[in-house]
């Protein structure tokens, strides 16, 4: 048996109409349609007259399409029909209202669709199929990675014509954070490690009786890989994870979106400093390095055997010549454009939220260190092929 079509409406007065038109459907169920502004300052049609009308059997549906308006009131408001729609047998399909009204009620239903759920898709993926999706979601962050490089690369082209829009007062930040900042955790790590060198090498050629041979060892090794890697990774896990941590926060505060509202480019502004901080500070504290560790290898070596520091002096004066010294420095440069190139990006692909940002940070340090590494063998046999 057909029903009229009752229309119910706010109170009348100054506040906006919001008006809720129940229809019955030729599937025995009635749709709702709701037009007018469902504002905060509208009054609601009556919760009451929507219950009485509702029928006993089949699905209640909404219509939004004379709607003009809407805020959270709407969402209650269906929220609570919904409810009494379920409570008397009907099924509900919210398909027709706003998209963000369906958000809000999927939210409000603990994160539940509405609709009958169906079969959970991650139990039909099979092995073969996660494969796939691992190489896919790899490739994805390697063209990523090229975008940032390649985007990078021309907003330092724009600085060298004079044309990119970044901060001096950012620049100066970033090289004191960098360098007279990492000095304390740098000069521990580089006299350790020195200190190490010496230790185990003092303990070899002691057989042998040629002690004076550990300023050779602490000095080379110090000057070629050891103090520019060391540098590096320390940065890698103060400065690159600092820089991540910085970026991903400001992408969840939608910071870098308002740069780009602004029509400023976030590789000019904020990757830039970072990256030229860290070119300029890292060979700087790569030398730096070198000098506490070659002391701590005097150290032990003077106190192990019968040289004297003039003796360690002149030993390693002549076991390395500047050349070495240089290949470190050219290694400490591509280290500080890694680690500044890994945290910047890391930063910049962090998701909204706060596991987001300790994700980025983790996996800055992880990717600058495996880089390091992978720079540090790659230079090492360029260097040896070239006779450096």
């Amino acid at each position: 048996m057909a029903r009229a079509k009752p229309r119910l409406t706010s109170p009348g007065g100054s506040h906006p109409t919001a008006t809720a038109e129940l229809s019955p459907t030729g599937s025995g169920g009635c749709t709702l349609t709701l037009g007018g502004d469902w504002t905060q300052a509208a009054q609601r049609p009556p919760l009451a007259a929507i219950e009485d009308q509702l029928p006993a059997a089949g699905v209640l549906s909404f219509s939004a399409r004379q709607l003009a308006s809407w805020d959270t009131s709407l969402a209650i408001f269906a929220y609570q029909v919904m409810n009494l729609a379920e409570a008397g047998g009907l099924q509900c399909d919210p398909s027709g209202l706003p998209p963000g009204v369906c958000a809000l009620l999927d939210l409000a239903a603990g994160g539940q669709a509405l609709e009958q759920p169906g079969p959970s898709p991650a139990a039909a993926v099979g092995l073969l199929a996660r494969i796939g999706d691992g190489t896919l979601q790899r490739f994805g962050w390697s063209r990523d990675a090229l975008a940032f490089l390649g985007g990078t690369t021309r907003a330092a082209a724009r600085m060298l014509r004079g044309r990119a829009r970044w901060r001096w007062e950012d620049l100066g930040h970033f090289l004191y954070d960098c360098g007279p900042g990492a000095l304390p955790i740098v000069s521990l790590i580089a006299f350790l490690v020195g200190l190490i060198l010496a230790f185990i090498g003092s303990l070899q050629l002691q057989t042998f009786g040629v002690q004076i041979y550990v300023a050779n060892l602490v000095g080379i090794g110090m000057a070629r890989d050891m103090g520019a890697m060391m540098t590096g990774i320390i940065l890698a896990g103060r400065t690159g994870a600092a820089f991540a941590a910085q970026l991903g926060t400001m992408q969840v505060n939608e910071e870098i979106d308002a740069l780009r509202t602004f029509g400023i480019d976030p590789l000019e502004f904020l990757v830039l400093p970072r990256l030229l901080a860290l070119v300029a500070m890292l060979p700087l504290l790569c030398c730096y390095a070198d000098l506490l560790g070659i002391l701590g290898g005097g150290l032990v070596c003077i106190s192990l055997s019968d040289i004297t520091p003039l003796q360690y002096l002149e030993q390693t004066r002549q076991a390395v010549p500047l050349h070495h010294f240089a290949g470190g420095l050219i290694k400490a440069t591509v280290y500080g454009v890694v680690v500044a190139l890994a945290g910047c990006h890391r930063g910049l692909a962090c998701g909204r939220s706060a596991a987001a940002v300790g994700e980025a940070t983790t996996s800055a340090v992880v990717t600058a260190i495996v880089w390091i590494v992978v720079w540090c063998a790659l230079l090492t046999v360029v260097f040896n092929l070239i006779g450096v």
